[in-house]
């Protein structure tokens, strides 16, 4: 896959994404728009019945008041009545039918302590209707009506719908300035409310009030507070249908109980949003490292294959040159010859190992056992493999062996071939001739071992990256430094199987130094 179309992917899916993530939260938060919207309706319908029910409860006690007075031998102090009398012939059945609808108005003037809202006397106006119907039979032979009916049918009505409206009209007229804690009580109201809001589905805590215009009332719940919130409706209206009062309700736990309501649904978009998230970022992350690998392959090869390409050129011009007639009775040449053969041949081995080391350090296949040895043995040891090929460059290795303990746990061999590696390393990034200082100290419980050359050195970039298996600094098409990118990758295996740490510090131009810290053992 090429790069631009790597990209290109890798932006579509990213925006695809995007996309679907700001669906999800336009898709909530209109969501969580109409339920407010509905809340705020379920309210308005519920205060518009709490303000009804506490006028028909006040129009409903007046009533029973007057009533009880009544009861208890109450007197009208004054009474008029109207009537109307319809008389009409049913020929059919020779019947004579007589109708009469009387009004009773009655007005009474209770004394105040009966209703205990604070004034002298009220007067109150009772109006009942009383309808009777009689049907006479007509004389077939005589003509002449008989004397008393045959049937006869009496209505009486405490109220009709019209004499209701006056008589509420009276009363709106007659107590609009009592005050408001003398005509509804707290309890009342929040009872009201209660049973109103959950037929309407909010089972929510809430708070109200009664406001005389801008002024709170005594009828009040003990922690209300207006808010941006707050719902109101008039309450106690006149005969004009408007009112002073305005009965408010507000709701402490309204953002909760709405996000309660798409609870189950959001809960359900985050977690198959972050499904989703996770296996886009996986499949990115796998996508990005298979490139890398695909790389770092590709450079491999053509290092490899550069690695190869000198030796494999030396042993067929050494062999070439073995069966040449005049050199092959030449014994000094022929055996210079083939020891050259034996060293490329040993120097593709080599690389090989390497990469087989590298192949089962990873696998865990590779069985290192450990000894009690002296660091400073091993630093020995290691210098004698590259000295005379420094000497050979006109360079040097100094070491500075000061630590006065030195015994560690490890495998001889390999970690020869970890003290080896960075020697090499220094000698080959190095132009001119090659300048390393190794040292040694302690450190409480730890050995800390110094290799610094004065080479080439390495950027800050190169230098997070250099432990890495198969990297290479890139210097574009020159190949004057050999090797493949698995030595230092073999070097840290090799430490952290020793329970060890190794670090570089570098500087481009002035050279590297390397450290490596090990437990000591006692």
């Amino acid at each position: 896959m090429g790069k631009k179309l790597f990209i290109l992917m890798v932006v579509l899916m990213s925006l695809s994404l995007i996309g679907i993530i700001f669906v999800q939260a336009y898709f909530i938060n209109n969501t969580l728009i109409n339920e407010k919207n509905q809340f705020t309706l379920n309210v308005k319908r519920s205060l518009s019945f709490v303000s009804k029910a506490i006028e028909d409860k006040e129009f409903a006690v007046f009533d029973n008041k007057l009533q009880e007075f009544i009861e208890k031998g109450g007197k009208p102090d004054t009474t008029a009545l109207s009537e109307i009398i319809l008389k009409y012939q049913d020929n059919a059945n020779n019947e004579t039918v007589i109708f009469r609808n009387g009004i009773l108005e009655e007005s009474y003037k209770i004394p105040s302590l009966f209703f205990e809202i604070g004034l002298d006397s009220i007067s109150l106006n009772r109006v009942q209707s009383n309808q009777e119907t009689k049907v006479y039979s007509n004389n077939n032979l005589t003509g002449e009506f008989k004397i008393s009916p045959e049937k006869s049918f009496q209505n009486i009505q405490s109220m009709s719908p019209l004499q209701q409206a006056h008589f509420i009209a009276a009363t709106r007229e007659r107590f609009k300035n009592i005050p408001v804690y003398k005509r509804i009580t707290s309890e009342e109201v929040s009872g009201f409310l209660k049973k109103q809001l959950k037929n309407n589905g909010i089972d929510i805590n809430f708070e109200f009030a009664i406001y005389d215009k801008d002024l709170a009332t005594k009828v009040q719940s003990d922690d209300f507070e207006v808010s941006s919130a707050t719902l109101g409706v008039p309450v106690f209206l006149d005969n004009n249908g408007e009112s002073d009062y305005r009965l408010y309700v507000d709701f402490p736990e309204r953002n909760k109980f709405l996000f309660s309501t798409i609870l189950k649904m959001l809960l359900l978009s985050i977690i198959f949003t972050t499904i989703i998230i996770v296996a886009y970022s996986s499949a990115v992350y796998q996508l990005i490292k298979q490139r890398k690998i695909s790389q770092i392959k590709t450079d491999f090869i053509n290092n490899m294959t550069h690695e190869f390409k000198t030796p494999i050129a030396t042993i067929n011009l050494a062999l070439d040159s073995i069966k040449n007639p005049k050199i092959i009775g030449d014994q000094e040449k022929v055996m210079r010859y083939l020891g050259m053969i034996k060293d490329e041949n040993k120097r593709m081995h080599a690389q090989v190992e390497n990469v087989l080391r590298i192949s089962k350090l990873e696998k865990n296949e590779l069985n290192i056992s450990k000894d009690r040895v002296k660091l400073h043995d091993l630093v020995e040891d290691a210098i004698t493999h590259v000295e005379l090929i420094v000497e050979d460059r006109k360079g040097y290795v100094k070491t500075h062996l000061e630590a006065s303990k030195s015994s560690v746990l490890a495998n001889e061999s390999h970690f020869t071939n970890v003290i080896v590696n960075i020697l090499d390393n220094a000698i080959k990034y190095s132009d001119d001739a090659p300048k390393i200082d190794v040292y040694t100290e302690n450190v409480g419980n730890n050995i800390l071992l110094k290799i610094a050359d004065q080479g080439n050195g390495m950027s800050k970039q190169v230098q997070k990256r250099v432990f890495e298996k198969f990297y290479r600094e890139h210097t574009g098409n020159v190949h004057n430094v050999k090797g493949h990118g698995l030595g230092l990758a073999y070097v840290k295996r090799i430490v952290e199987d020793h329970q060890g740490h190794i670090s570089v510090e570098s500087e481009k131009g002035k050279g590297s130094v390397f450290t490596i810290k090990l437990p000591l053992i006692s």
